[in-house]
Parts: structure tokens; sequence; C-alpha cells
């Protein structure tokens, strides 16, 4: 249990939260969540005692042992990897060195003999014994296979080290788990292995995430980061979403009668509750949720960006035939008889573990990279907008506002008009006449999307669109390109994203591709 008692965090005049109180308990998930730069991984800092607060307190009883997921990747470089999982029960590890610099001592007195007693009292008390065991088997349910455990950390690529430092947090059944942004890097088979951990895990867990489908998936509560003001709430991130939608349109309906806005609210409940599935943690959700009353539901005062994308032509009968596409990099083949038809309505989703090669592919039909052999061929009528994975080359070194750079790519010049389309992706007033070339990561893409909208295109080509959003920027661009009335072809790591877009999957594969008409679940259950 972690009890947080009048909590704020100032940085000089600018207000991060003031006056948190909140209870977190065990056999509980609770989903942080806030726009960029809200104070999320600030605030997992403070429950960590990594950062103190301006005031109040974090209280955790002693005998609780909290773990967090480490996010400096080369910090165990010099560890052998099943060492460095051992290494999350920091005790536990302490007491394996000395005992084994005892046992190395070549005069061995009655001293070392009572001290090296002790130890492997406390030893077995901590399943000491089972130590290498439970790491192994932690390693392997994240794809760490045992021919990589006794290979020194720095021997391993960046994903497969993420999987390390998250079997580390797992390691010695700690009593609280914080991790933040755990399923980054995560291959699909791994985010599924962890979140069945997460669900068993009788702890109590904090998590902060932009993965919609995992935090559906494994909380029972969510944190909302907003406004200078931490609040708890029952449910996943699904249910908080929808419900303080439907708390805002309520409470703007002047005309309802009070009645009536209680008896919607208590069938959304109702709905939520009966569409829990058998896992533990949904049965836990749904035992909450029908103890919420209608007081416990709140709009959020959250603002979300607009994404919609218009064609101005309906696409033809030939939209996008490609044959037999091949291409090598630095001696690596990428790309090996590439070969599908797009028809009218297709939103494909290219999936697999190697992003690099759908990048690749789509440089080639956006025309920013040669094949090696094979052609593709657009429609007469197509007109496409691409959004690229690094599009640091559109803003690097450009001295412009948001208006003017917008201005490069619209036929129609006007500052109202350009405005609006900045608008609706949350540049207003005087964030509109922010300069180009110093923005973060998520203004970038919804500068680029707001780009893409402009276009008015009747095919969409994204390369990893939710990289760098906060979920209000996803949940808004995932319902964006599933009201899109035309062809898209994207590739992305989020489950709920590709789960609501796509109608068709493709997967790239050493000899061609896998194509398949179908929704995203339904595909993996093929796989499976």
């Amino acid at each position: 249990m972690i009890t947080v008692t009048n909590v704020s965090l100032r940085y000089g005049e600018r207000k991060l939260f003031e006056d948190v109180s909140l209870k977190f308990t065990p056999g509980n998930c609770y989903g942080v969540i806030g726009a960029n730069g809200a104070g999320k991984s600030t605030f997992l800092n403070i429950l960590s005692g990594e950062l103190e607060p301006n005031t109040g307190d974090i209280s955790i009883p002693p005998d609780i042992r909290m773990s967090v997921l480490k996010q400096n990747h080369y910090q165990y470089d010099q560890n052998q990897v099943l060492e460095t999982v051992v290494m999350g029960n920091p005790r536990l590890f302490e007491i394996m060195q000395e005992k084994d610099a005892l046992y190395a001592k070549e005069n061995f007195s009655d001293e070392d003999g009572i001290r090296a007693s002790e130890l492997e009292g406390e030893f077995a008390e901590l399943d000491g014994w089972e130590a290498e065991a439970e790491a192994s088997s932690l390693l392997q349910g994240l794809g760490i296979g045992t021919e990589l455990h006794d290979k020194q950390m720095v021997d391993l690529i960046g994903a497969e080290k993420v999987k390390v430092l998250i079997a580390q947090a797992l390691f010695g059944k700690p009593g609280i788990l914080i991790l933040d942004e755990p399923t980054n890097h995560l291959d699909i088979k791994s985010v599924k292995w962890l979140e069945e951990f997460l669900i068993n895990f009788s702890g109590t867990v904090i998590v902060v995430s932009h993965d919609r489908y995992f935090l559906n998936n494994v909380c029972t509560h969510m944190v909302d980061v907003d406004f200078g003001k931490i609040k708890l709430f029952v449910g996943n991130y699904d249910f908080w979403y929808e419900s303080s939608q439907l708390a805002l349109r309520l409470m703007k309906d002047q005309n309802k009668k009070k009645e009536e806005k209680v008896k919607d609210l208590q069938a959304f409940i109702a709905r939520f509750s009966a569409n829990a599935s058998k896992s533990k943690q949904a049965t836990s959700r749904k035992k909450l949720l029908e103890k919420i009353t209608i007081d416990d539901i709140e709009p959020s005062t959250r603002r979300y960006p607009f994404v919609g994308f218009t064609p101005l032509r309906e696409v033809g009968n030939d939209i996008l035939i490609v044959d037999g596409l091949s291409k090598t990099i630095d001696g690596k083949k990428v790309l090996n008889n590439v070969s599908f038809t797009v028809n009218k309505g297709d939103k494909i989703a290219f999936v697999g573990a190697n992003e690099f090669e759908n990048t690749v592919l789509f440089k080639i039909l956006t025309g920013e990279m040669e094949p090696d052999s094979g052609t593709f061929k657009w429609g007469v009528t197509i007109t496409t907008a691409n959004f690229p994975k690094d599009n640091a080359e559109f803003f690097t070194g450009v001295d412009l506002d948001l208006v003017d750079w917008l201005r490069q790519y619209s036929e129609e010049k006007s500052e109202s008009y350009l405005r609006g389309f900045l608008g609706r992706m949350l540049f207003s007033g005087e964030e509109a006449l922010k300069q180009a070339n110093v923005l973060s990561g998520g203004e970038r893409v919804r500068c680029m999307l707001s780009r893409m909208m402009l276009s008015s295109a009747n095919v969409l080509v994204l390369d990893q669109p939710t990289n760098h959003l906060d979920l209000e920027a996803i949940t808004a661009l995932n319902n964006g390109l599933r009201d899109y009335a035309s062809n898209i072809l994207f590739a992305s790591h989020d489950h709920q994203f590709i789960q609501t877009v796509a109608n068709r999957i493709i997967e790239i594969t050493d000899t061609g591709v896998i194509d398949k008409k179908m929704t995203y679940d339904e595909y993996l259950e093929t796989k499976a």
C-alpha cells in the first residue's frame, strides 16, 4: 500500500500538482494518464522516492518492497544478464555477493562461519535458492532465450535490454511495482505475457503507458494528472474516457432532466460492468464499477485535438498494384518479392517484428526511395498524403512560425484558413506563432497531421503516426482514421489503433507477404 498525503510540487512559478491525497492498495493496477508535460513521470518519481515533493509525504509500510522499472538502458552493461535480473532484489543480491566472498576466503574463521549461517538463513527467507530459476523464467516469458542469460548486457540490442530491465523490476515478488512506459520496444507476444503477469500480480501496480489496449487490459483504476490536480477513478482507460465524455455531454445538455441524466449514466455503468471478460483483473474491475455512484463520474477538462480527413474525390477501381518489389540495404535484403493489390475500401495495417521493412516499403511507394527490382503503380485517380516516421527534415533549420510553415503546403494562403487547421490540433492564439524549429516531438506530429488534413488526399500512408503523441491525440487520430471514408496504408505498434482502424493485415516476410482480410485480433488468433 502507498498513501499519498497533501503532496504538492512546483518548479518556480509553474505548479505541476497541489494537495494530492491518494491511496494505492494491493491487488489493483493504477494507470497514470495525462497530457505530455502534465507530470506523470514526475509523479512516479515522487512515489518511488527519487524526487522530493515541496509539501506532503509518501507513506509505505516498512515490510513492503518497492520495485521500479529502470530507464537507463546502459546502467548494467558490465553485468551478466541473469545477474542483472536478480539485482532487482537489492538485499538478496547483496547477500549472494557476501556469501560468495566468504566462501572464497582461504582462511575461513569461526566468525565467518557464524556470519555465513546468518546469511544463509536470510537467503532462504528471500527464496534465494529459487532466484536463478525465477529470473530465467521471467526472461523467457519476455522473449529472452536461455542462450542470452550468461551474456553481458552490453552485448544485447536495445529491445533486449528493455526486456531484461522489465524482468528485473518484476523479480523477487515485490509488494509494489512502478512501471514507466513498460511496453515501449516490446513485441506483441512480450506485451501479452506482461499483461498476464500484471493481471495475476497480488501487489500494487502503478503504470504510465500510452498503450490504451494495455491500460484497458490490466488497469482497475485510472489516475488522471490534469490541470494541477491528480484524481483517482475506478475503471480502465476506455471506461474513464467514455464516462468523462458522456458526463461532459450531459452537463452541456441543459434541457435534460436530472433523472434522465442519472438513468443514462447508470445504463452506461451497467453496460461496462457487463462487458467484463473472464480475467481476474476484469472481474475485479466489474465489482468496482458496480459500486460507482453517479457523483463518482466527472467530465474531463482535458482538451482533445480534432483529426478529420476528407478526400477531395473518390478513388477509382485502380488504387495500387505492387509487383515483386525487392530492396537490399547495406548488404541485407529488406524486401524480397513483395506483391499485393490495394482494393477500394482497404485500410491495411503492415505488421511484423521488423518495422524497418515497412518504412522502406512506404518510402518506395511515396517516391523517396527506388526499389532494386519490381514495380508499383498508383491509379490515375489517386492522390496520397504521407506521414513519415522521421519528420525532422520538415522542421530542422526552418525559420518560420507555424502559420507560415503550414502555408507552404496549402493552396489557400489566408491566415484565418490556416489557423483553423492549426486550431484543430490545439495550436490556437499565440501557439500558432511558435517557431517550427523549436517544437517538441508531439507538436511536430500534430503539425504533420494538419499538413495531411490540408491535402484532401484519397489515400493516406502513415508510418508509426502515434509515436510521441499523448493519449488524447492518439484517441483523436484513431477516431479520425476510423471514420475516414477512403484507403489507408499504415504501420503502428498500437494494438487498439490497429484493431479499430484496419480491415486487412499484411506482414512482410523473408519470402514475400502474409496477406489476410481480417481484423488484427483475428490475425493474432491465426498466428497463435
